[in-house]
Order: structure tokens, then C-alpha cells, then sequence
């Protein structure tokens, strides 16, 4: 349910940014901005897919993660969409949505936030500003000629979406031990947060040091594995940690 929520977001962000993504070589072939699709008939699926995610949420779960679930479609749609055209700060107001879905799922399960809850919450936050300033530096021609107002694309800008990467990086690192010094986490879960919060952060130096296509792209890679493989060590921890016990 809480991935329908997020499929709805992306529907809908798809609507506001059409003739955006025209603008653009990497967006340039979704359904809107072909006309593959019309404009009504994405609004349609993307209400379906959100107002069945929200419902799901409230009947199968939780209506607190139902509730948070729907203000999270509205901030991700109403504000951080819309906000790109305006301000850099886009990126840290989209965080706070981009950032929902292991909160939610802990709602949704728990009842109440708790945390573990927050304590992804704020691993996901933090992961995806090195994540996007990467993606950004990268296509930053791209969304200067779409109007889009990211990091890399303002005036003498140069060098700042590397050391602003480094800085998240540096901040996810002690984030991320957080369960393990509180308890929560055994030594698997531990183990991978330092190997990855530290390959995050080396990665990072390097786009700081040069920002460059090569250490961008590198950058983006690390970030594609670090969550899923964190998650996976998230749950094969209490499993391997009875294991030892035993």
C-alpha cells in the first residue's frame, strides 16, 4: 500500500511536470510528454493507485499511517514538485516525503512512530542528498534549460553539490551505527552500516575533491546499493544475531 502511495506521487508529479519533461532528453519519452497518454487518463490511475494505497493503509493497518500517508502525497505533489521552478531548496523539502515510506511501514505495523521508525526515516533523508546532487550535476544542463532550479545549475555554484554531498555523507556515517550504540542492531547490521556509511563517504570525497562525470556517475552507483543492501542487513540482522545466541 505504502508502494501505491509512492507510485500515485510519481503519476502525479508526471502531470505538473509535462511540458518540463519535454524539455528534457532523460524525461523527454514518459507517456505525458509523448502524448502517449492524456492528461486525464494519468489524473484517473494516479487517484486509483493513491486512494488505494491510503484506504488499504486505513483498513489493513493503521489510520495514523493512512493519514501520514496521504500528507505525504500532497506535500510530494503540491509543494516539492511545484517548488523546483523556484528555489535549490526543493531538494531538502522533497527529502522530507522521499523519506516516508520505512516511517510509514513502521506505523503501519507498530501503530505509533517509534524508533526504528525515525531512525530510518533519518538514514533515507540524509542518503538522498548525496544521491541527488549527483543526479543533478550530471543532467544540470538539462534542467537549466528546463527552468529547473537545482544546486548545481545556480550562479557560481561550482564545487557546492560535491561538498554538500561529503557533508550528508559525513552526517549519514554516525546516523546510521545510531541502532547498533543504542542497542537496537547487532554486529551484521553494524558491520554493514560502517562498510557502506564509509564506501558512501569515500565516494563522496571524491565528487567533493573533483566534481566530474566519472565521480558523479560513481557516486550515483554507491547510492543505488547503499539502501538496499542497509535494509537487507536491517533483516537478516535479528536472524543471524539468534544464530549466535544459540
Amino acid at each position: 500500500f505504502v508502494g501505491l502511495v509512492g507510485a500515485s506521487s510519481s503519476v502525479f508529479n508526471q502531470v505538473v511536470e509535462r511540458d518540463t519533461d519535454r524539455l528534457m532528453p532523460r524525461t523527454a519519452t514518459r507517456p505525458l510528454a509523448t502524448g502517449r497518454m492524456s492528461v486525464r487518463d494519468a489524473v484517473l490511475f494516479g487517484a486509483v493507485l493513491g486512494l488505494t494505497g491510503v484506504a488499504g493503509l486505513a483498513f489493513c493497518f493503521q489510520p495514523l499511517s493512512a493519514l501520514l500517508a496521504l500528507s505525504t502525497l500532497a506535500v510530494y505533489v503540491l509543494v516539492y514538485t511545484p517548488l523546483k521552478r523556484f528555489t535549490s531548496l526543493n531538494t531538502v523539502v522533497g527529502a522530507l516525503p522521499g523519506a516516508m515510506p520505512p516511517l510509514l511501514g513502521f506505523v503501519a505495523l507498530a501503530g505509533r512512530p517509534g524508533p526504528w521508525g525515525w531512525l530510518l526515516f533519518a538514514i533515507v533523508f540524509a542518503w538522498q542528498f548525496p544521491h541527488f546532487f549527483a543526479i543533478a550535476w550530471l543532467y544540470q544542463d538539462q534542467y537549466r534549460r528546463a527552468g529547473m532550479r537545482m544546486l548545481p545549475c545556480l550562479p557560481g555554484a561550482g564545487g557546492l553539490a560535491g561538498r554538500q554531498s561529503l557533508a550528508y555523507s559525513l552526517l549519514l556515517l554516525p546516523v546510521s551505527l545510531l541502532p547498533g550504540v543504542r542497542g537496537q542492531a547487532g554486529i551484521v547490521y553494524v558491520g554493514a552500516a560502517l562498510v557502506l556509511g564509509v564506501a558512501y563517504a569515500v565516494s563522496s570525497a571524491c565528487f567533493a575533491r573533483r566534481e566530474s562525470r566519472t565521480s558523479a556517475r560513481a557516486l550515483v552507483i554507491v547510492s543505488l546499493f547503499y539502501l538496499p543492501l542497509l535494509f537487507s542487513a536491517v533483516l537478516f540482522d535479528p536472524v543471524v544475531s539468534r544464530v549466535l545466541r544459540n
